[in-house]
């Protein structure tokens, strides 16, 4: 694995997180939006990623293909792997000069993998993954996710209520684990409408890239 300086990271590199319909992907799309229009070089990114890995992670996620959760726990973990190290990936990026913000990293698979087989597996898997410099934690009720789920055409295996409930609680025992080994963790309520999340989002983020709103 290559040896990078990990101040490239803890400078540059942002997640955004939170159970499904919580609004990260949204949130993830406007961060990088309004970085590109104030003149930063960004990078944005998502996990599952679109590789090949990533694809076949998503399959199962559908629903078409049915492995193991321990199965899955590895995939995600090296879909990270390349995520981070590959071409065009995340360290490349940094190494470039570049922001990265990320929908989803480490903590997504602490808190669904952790979830679906237990948190020793996951955590083994993803302990030698640097950590960001900034996660954004989306905190939601879940029932109001679900319902924002219902709209969409296709589901996913993991997006029912019950299975939400308990992803939620292993986020906050997980955060609450990452924030004791350094990495820094700031919560979002992600109840509120786009617009407001969104200058909740640009307020902190642009605090921590020390520059004014």
């Amino acid at each position: 694995m290559p040896t990078y300086n990990t101040d490239e990271l803890k400078n540059r590199f942002i997640v955004i997180e939170g159970i499904d319909g919580a609004g990260t992907t949204t949130q993830v799309r406007l961060l990088g939006e309004t970085l590109i229009a104030r003149g930063f070089s960004c990078m944005v990114t998502a996990e599952p990623t679109m590789n090949h890995i990533g694809q076949l992670i998503r399959t199962i996620l559908s629903g078409e293909d049915m492995v193991v959760p321990t199965t899955v726990a590895h995939l995600f973990a090296a879909d990270r792997n390349e995520h981070l190290y590959g071409k065009n990936g995340i360290m490349e990026s940094l190494k470039s000069g570049s922001l990265v913000i990320s929908d989803r990293y480490v903590l997504s698979s602490l808190a669904y993998q952790g979830t679906t087989c237990g948190h020793r597996l996951p955590w083994l898997l993803n302990s030698a993954f640097p950590a960001p410099g900034l996660t954004l934690l989306f905190e939601v009720d879940p029932e109001i996710c679900i319902a924002r789920i219902r709209s969409r055409l296709k589901k996913e295996i993991y997006e029912t209520l019950e299975f939400q409930r308990r992803v939620q609680t292993m986020y906050e025992r997980m955060a609450y684990r990452l924030s004791n080994k350094g990495w820094r963790i700031e919560r979002i309520d992600g109840s509120k409408d786009i617009e407001s999340v969104q200058r909740q989002i640009e307020s902190i983020v642009f605090a921590f890239l020390g520059f004014e709103c």
